[in-house]
């Protein structure tokens, strides 16, 4: 085991953190933009991937506290193409999660052989998102 580099784990928890917080900005809009007789279940994902986006950035929160961090209060930049068409928000649904999915691929570089639990947390984010990133995947399969 080596020492676990504090200030390198709190800067990559806390832009982990602020992308998180972009996520829920991101997906409650998608939420409100969704048309179409397909409306509702769509919806419901989309608000789902709002509160998960909650629920993981307080999770990190905690981390970072934990570490004697300070929580960042900003807002990752959310590109926002004007399109609300199904698959302009899906895509850029996948790119978000793609994004999501090497932030927590450094945290887990940052924090490997330095910490178990900061470790096994980062690998369950990145399984999280590695199946956010297949689904969303599925479903832009119809549009291709």
């Amino acid at each position: 085991m080596r020492d676990l580099d504090r200030e390198k784990t709190i800067q990559a928890l806390n832009r982990i953190m602020e992308f998180e917080l972009a996520g829920v900005v991101r997906y409650t809009h998608y939420s409100l933009m969704v048309t179409g007789p397909n409306r509702i279940p769509i919806v419901q994902f989309f608000q789902q991937q709002a509160n998960e986006s909650l629920l993981h950035a307080q999770q990190v929160g905690e981390i970072l506290t934990g570490l004697e961090g300070h929580p960042s209060l900003k807002i990752a930049p959310i590109e926002e193409s004007y399109e609300h068409s199904l698959q302009t928000i899906l895509t850029e649904s996948l790119n978000h999660e793609k994004k999501s999915l090497e932030l927590y691929k450094d945290l887990l570089d940052t924090v490997e052989n330095a910490s178990i639990y900061l470790e096994e947390f980062a690998r369950g984010m990145i399984g999280q998102e590695e199946l956010h990133n297949i689904e969303i995947r599925k479903m832009l399969r119809d549009f291709v």
